[in-house]
């Protein structure tokens, strides 16, 4: 089963054991991008390293948004993001541990041949593909950048 199929279960569960509206309300925000991102371009298909993608599209800019409210001081608005963000993560793959992801960086900067800082490009594109949905791009990037300093 997709992930796009899972989701669209998930919300018709939702909906008929009335869950809190904040789950309803992110599981929709999944599918409405699932759907967008199927209309973009004509002939794509949802794989799932795309699902995984918008995923933690969705994650992120909730995260965003929770740390702008939380600066400014609105909490009914930090408690929303929040709560969206911990059931849209749910839809996320397990996250690697810092070791591992340092282990597959290691490994694509030995086959890459990558030396020094100007090599970073390089680096990041195989092991962004290679953690993608695993790991933060923040966390490969400052790894890389320690790594090849």
């Amino acid at each position: 089963m997709s992930l796009f199929d899972k989701v669209n279960n998930d919300i018709k569960n939702a909906m008929l054991n009335k869950e809190p509206k904040d789950r309803l309300e992110a599981l929709r925000a999944i599918k409405a991008a699932f759907l967008l991102a199927k209309t973009e371009k004509v002939g794509v298909e949802l794989t799932e390293e795309l699902e995984l993608k918008i995923i933690n599209k969705l994650v992120k800019q909730r995260r965003e948004s929770a740390d702008i409210y939380k600066t400014q001081n609105r909490a009914d608005l930090y408690d929303r993001e929040v709560a969206e963000m911990v059931v849209i993560e749910a839809y996320l793959p397990a996250p690697v541990s810092m070791d591992e992801i340092e282990a597959v960086i290691k490994a694509v900067i030995e086959k890459t041949g990558a030396k020094a800082l100007t090599d970073l490009g390089k680096v990041m594109g195989i092991a962004s593909k290679e953690l993608a949905g695993k790991a933060d791009g923040k966390v490969i990037s400052e790894i890389v950048k320690r790594l090849l300093a």
